[in-house]
């Protein structure tokens, strides 16, 4: 048996973590190829279709199907019989492989992680370090299972110990229902029941590396109580009606994973951990031959689409004004053509902080009459004028919208739903919301055709940029008049 070296591991880790960043696993994109087929909703269908637009561009481009590229999640199993041939300690070797991919130069990955996370939450500016969960094993090889898992998503995870005699079912209903879409569906739902609250968290986000296997089980029925909900779970998740990015349709999941574990009899610890549309995952093992190797998939499983252009309408920004916004819609799309700005929380909070300082932003820069794209880009790289551009989560943003309606800004771009208060300012204000589809950030990326900082540099990806855009896909979410298709969608598709 050959040694399995701290070299091989850290190639293996570098080059997994390359690799989905821009395949999506097989089973997933068979899965929304399935749900862009059954979808009746038009807005929901378009935004499906742009996300697996998006994931064939990246399969051929080598480039992040999301701009958040994700923290790094490694689940290792060592064999106790394996040959290790490591001066190291393996969170170090592990570590070293997360830098050495998210800084390569051929296909730089965005750096999203922060030490002194309740401090001064200074980016690490490689990515590490990952979180790391170990098991051992009587075999000699060793086996990892890693993830590079979005902000969005994991910001709806959710915990809680039920009493012994509660129901999962209503708790997991309950819970979807309230998310919100800034997870991004369509995804997967992982469920942990049991164990203790760790233990419970651990399995909820191991349970969504598992394959799609939802029709299958479907076909041979359900053997035992946790198939017996996980097709329960599927089919009345779908039947709420969120759909594609929140819009209102009939797949919101592709999947309901479970695991569980043995608990106290006093509690029931359940934990639930989404996957959103930029899904990334993959499972290797190293067995003393070199570092692992990953084979290109067959790009025929995707499929050629293109967005139905005869119900899209085009619109030139420069000619946008608080008093036609109302020609626009909730649920319309829109290709927007012109100069925005972007911004995000940390570039929200300097505005705000020159605003109630009476001072002007830094370089002359303006936001009165702006477009306000919430984005925190991929470096780019080669001839791109700038890395993939997806939304982030809107929400995060409504706390400072009043300030920014008061600098009368146009409007705003980003992902999901906003929260009532925010509507409630755009409608008073006269403004317009407007949505991205999280999960094809590269083909977003793709309409960008000038970009450059303009204000607080040095907040890195989130300093405030300026994009000159050529038809940029984007929904109408609230309207002038304080209609949200967040709100309206699912209550249409609704059916539970």
């Amino acid at each position: 048996m050959g040694k399995i070296t701290q070299d091989d591991i850290k190639q293996s880790v570098a080059d997994a973590l390359q690799y989905i960043s821009y395949y999506h696993p097989k089973d997933f994109v068979e899965g929304m190829v399935e749900a862009y087929e059954v979808e009746k909703s038009e807005s929901a269908k378009n935004a499906i279709t742009q996300i697996l637009i998006n994931s064939k561009m990246a399969a051929m481009g080598h480039r992040p199907l999301c701009q958040d590229t994700g923290s790094v999640n490694v689940f290792i199993k060592v064999g106790l019989n394996a040959n290790l041939d490591i001066t190291k300690e393996l969170d170090e070797i592990i570590n070293e492989g997360v830098a050495q991919a998210y800084t390569d130069p051929s296909n730089t990955l965005r750096y999203s992680i922060v030490s002194d996370p309740a401090g001064e939450r200074i980016n690490t500016k490689n990515n590490a370090p990952a979180v790391i969960h170990y098991s051992v094993d009587n075999s000699d090889c060793v086996e990892i299972t890693l993830a590079a898992k979005g902000g969005g998503s994991e910001n709806k995870a959710k915990f809680a110990i039920l009493n012994p005699s509660d129901s999962v079912y209503d708790w997991v209903m309950d819970t979807v229902s309230h998310m919100g879409a800034g997870w991004c569906p369509p995804g997967l739902i992982g469920i942990g029941i049991g164990g203790n609250p760790e233990k419970a968290m651990i399995m909820a986000k191991e349970s969504l590396m598992d394959p799609i296997d939802i029709h299958k089980l479907k076909e041979t029925g359900a053997q035992n109580n946790l198939e017996e909900m996980r097709l329960k779970l599927y089919e009345d998740i779908n039947k709420i009606g969120i759909g594609a990015q929140g819009l209102g349709g009939i797949t919101t999941v592709l999947d309901v994973k479970i695991r569980d574990y043995p608990c106290h009899a006093a509690s029931l610890p359940v934990a639930l951990i989404p996957n959103c549309a930029a899904t990334r995952h993959i499972h290797f093992k190293l067995e003393g031959n070199g570092p692992a190797v990953f084979e290109k998939p067959d790009l025929d499983i995707w499929p050629d689409l293109k967005l139905p252009m005869d119900t899209i309408k085009k619109v030139n920004i420069e000619d946008l004004t608080k008093e036609n916004l109302s020609q626009f819609k909730s649920g319309d799309t829109l290709l927007l053509s012109g100069k925005i700005l972007t911004a995000r929380d940390a570039a929200h909070k300097k505005i705000v902080e020159y605003k109630n300082a009476n001072k002007p932003l830094p370089n002359g820069v303006t936001l009165e009459g702006k477009l306000i794209y919430y984005v925190g880009p991929v470096d780019p790289v080669r001839d791109e004028a700038v890395g993939p551009a997806g939304p982030t989560t809107s929400s995060r943003m409504d706390k400072f919208t009043k300030d920014m309606m008061e600098i009368n800004i146009l409007g705003m771009i980003g992902k999901a739903e906003r929260k009532q208060p925010t509507i409630d300012l755009i409608k008073e204000y006269g403004s317009i919301y407007m949505i991205a589809t999280g999960g094809a950030a590269y083909l977003i990326s793709q309409s960008i055709k000038k970009a450059r900082r303009v204000a607080f540099e040095e907040l890195g990806m989130e300093a405030i940029y300026e994009f000159e855009v050529k038809d940029m896909p984007v929904i109408v979410g609230v309207d002038s008049t304080g209609e949200s298709i967040h709100t309206t969608g699912p209550a249409k598709w609704r059916t539970l």
